[in-house]
């Protein structure tokens, strides 16, 4: 059976960016559905794991439960990682987690990475900062990574924005689980951002994690 693990990396309770870690999954699924299988997921929230993460560091010496979910993302046959955006960049919490993998530990793996702002103008944080990371982990990366502000949720516009980026980046995963390049359904230029919104002249600063 094809496992995904799916990493959350908010801080907060409810949190933005577990919604979106799960409408990926929920996409997923269905996309992987179509393609004749069935996925397992294994939701990991970062933020439950904060204190085992910070002693692994100091100490190099996992807790049970971190290292379940270290063994979980090894042997997963894809991962899907999302984070807050904090100063331009992806949350301390979250590179803490991947710091402590080894370097071989996403080796060749499918991976969908998507993070959370306050406005459009943190959406490049994925290609300068969460890219990086995981291409340095060797993983393969999905061309499509999805950013979620926090007007996505709410307005009719971008929310259907959103939902065909969510698409997009899922199709890919799945393709990449399946190993076909199947046919894009979704115009990557379909319902773009205004300049406003890209400005984020009409969001506040602040991300939400």
């Amino acid at each position: 059976m094809t496992t995904i693990v799916v990493i959350s990396g908010g801080l907060s309770q409810p949190s933005s960016t577990k919604l979106l870690a799960d409408r990926l999954a929920a996409a997923v699924a269905r996309e992987v559905g179509l393609r004749g299988e069935r996925p397992e997921f294994r939701g990991v929230e970062l933020r439950e794991l904060a204190h085992d993460i910070t002693n692994h560091l100091l100490t190099g010496f996992p807790a049970p439960p971190l290292a379940e979910t270290i063994t979980a993302v090894r042997s997963a046959d894809a991962v899907i990682a999302v984070t807050p955006v904090f100063s331009a960049s992806y949350s301390g919490l979250f590179k803490a987690f991947f710091d402590i993998l080894d370097t071989d530990s996403l080796d060749g793996t499918p991976v969908l990475i998507a993070a959370t702002g306050g406005s459009a103008r943190h959406s490049l944080a994925l290609e300068y900062a969460v890219r990086p990371l995981l291409a340095y982990l060797r993983a393969t990366v999905m061309p499509t990574a999805v950013f979620a502000a926090t007007g996505d949720f709410g307005d009719e516009d971008s929310a259907a924005t959103l939902a065909d980026r969510i698409d997009r980046a899922a199709g890919e995963l799945a393709d990449a689980l399946s190993g076909t390049t199947g046919r894009r359904r979704i115009d990557p230029f379909a319902g773009p951002l205004s300049f406003e919104q890209l400005l984020g002249a009409q969001l506040g600063d602040q991300p939400t994690s």
